[in-house]
């Protein structure tokens, strides 16, 4: 069976590299927030409030992205949302209080949502074509460059200021924007058709959703949001927790969000596999329970190791439920139905950036770090909900 043609190939590729820029650019980031905490001189709870702003930025700008791909394209929007992106990295370093910071932390979550609900949607139009489950490929390529951006940050963290780390950032989301941008603005918002797949010329059809398909999205979008708390959670407070609870370096706390970006990166490269196997409900049941144990673990080892064993875990667990959420949310109602499922699902991240901060300060780090194995459970148990529904 000949494979697909070489436009489709590009447009992968392209794709591919910008999820791996937005990964690598936000993990960049997330390494250096405890030395951004003190530049700042924020409490916990301050802190929080002012992470706030990356998910408030996202969650206010998504469903407006959403009508934007569909007035100007998937494609369009992803390049300028990564040139916006790769402009706004650098701002942190330069704020000196937990309001400023809150303030270029809007700017940048801005940045952030309309980047991922724009290279979803491009995702989920260039998946119907190919007729494969491969978005965990893309969300892999996130994962990876996850991985490099917090490793690569974890080897500077000694040797560079925050300042010079992030402007770096910034020069290389540039220069692969010009580069990865190309393919996608050649073909403006339509996907280049497969011969014998059955589509027109004006790109993937419409989609109407009714009640029933609005439901349904609105039950992915729950799925994401239970995940992406966990995300946000280990991105944002990952390394506080390794390096203030447990005693770490700068550089074992970085390797923290490595290892738990590792294993969403192989669990996303299995994710094809695992879902032409299991099906996306099984694969749902079967991450959220992982997940649950593996938080378990992260949040109350009594050693570094362990909890990196833990971060791991819940890694591999977490691995392939959001790119199901969004990809199913998107199958059903085309970009509306990406942009309500990433609501949702970044609503995670708004919802955990300052209730970690305030659990941390009522209580302690580590207890407010099992909320995100609670989440995961619940993402487990809506998984198998909609399986004895009948949803597949």
């Amino acid at each position: 069976m000949p494979g697909p043609p070489a436009p489709l190939l590009r447009l992968r590729l392209a794709l591919t590299a910008f999820f791996a820029l937005d990964g690598f650019v936000f993990a960049g980031w997330v390494v250096r927030i405890p030395a951004i905490k003190h530049q700042t001189g924020a409490s916990a709870s301050g802190l929080g409030l002012a992470l706030l702003g990356v998910s408030a930025g996202a969650v206010v700008t998504m469903t407006l992205t959403g009508r934007l791909c569909r007035r100007h394209g998937s494609h369009r929007v992803t390049v300028v949302c990564a040139v916006l992106l790769s402009l706004s990295v650098a701002l942190p370093p330069l704020t000196h209080s937990a309001l400023t910071l809150g303030a270029v932390l809007l700017v940048f979550g801005a940045a952030y949502g309309g980047i991922n609900v724009a290279f979803n949607s491009a995702a989920v139009d260039l998946i119907a074509v190919l007729r494969r489950p491969v978005m965990p490929s893309f969300h892999a390529a996130f994962s990876l460059g996850g991985m490099l951006g917090a490793g690569l940050g974890g080897l500077v963290a000694g040797r560079f200021t925050p300042a010079q780390h992030l402007l770096a950032l910034t020069v290389a989301g540039l220069l692969v924007t010009a580069v990865a941008g190309r393919p996608l603005l050649r073909y403006g918002g339509q996907v280049p058709q497969a011969a014998g797949h059955g589509e027109t010329d004006a790109g993937p059809a419409v989609r109407r959703p009714g009640r029933r398909t609005r439901g349904l999205v609105v039950v992915f979008g729950l799925i994401a949001l239970c995940t992406a708390y966990g995300e946000g959670a280990m991105a944002d407070w990952g390394a506080l927790h390794l390096q203030q609870d447990l005693g770490t370096s700068a550089g074992v706390a970085a390797a923290g969000y490595s290892c738990f970006a590792l294993a969403m990166t192989i669990g996303r490269l299995t994710g094809t596999a695992l879902l032409e196997r299991l099906g996306r409900t099984r694969t749902v049941v079967a991450g959220g329970a992982t997940a649950a144990a593996g938080m378990s673990l992260g949040s109350l080892a009594p050693s570094a190791w362990a909890a990196l064993l833990g971060f791991a875990v819940t890694g591999i667990g977490l691995a392939n439920l959001f790119p199901v959420a969004v990809e199913r949310a998107g199958t059903l109602a085309g970009p509306s139905g990406v942009a309500v499922a990433s609501t949702l699902g970044y609503g995670g991240m708004l919802l955990g950036p300052p209730a970690i901060g305030f659990m941390a300060d009522w209580f302690s780090l580590p207890t407010a770090l099992t909320s995100v194995a609670a989440l995961a459970a619940v993402a487990a148990a809506i998984g198998a909900v909609t399986h004895r529904a009948g949803v597949r």
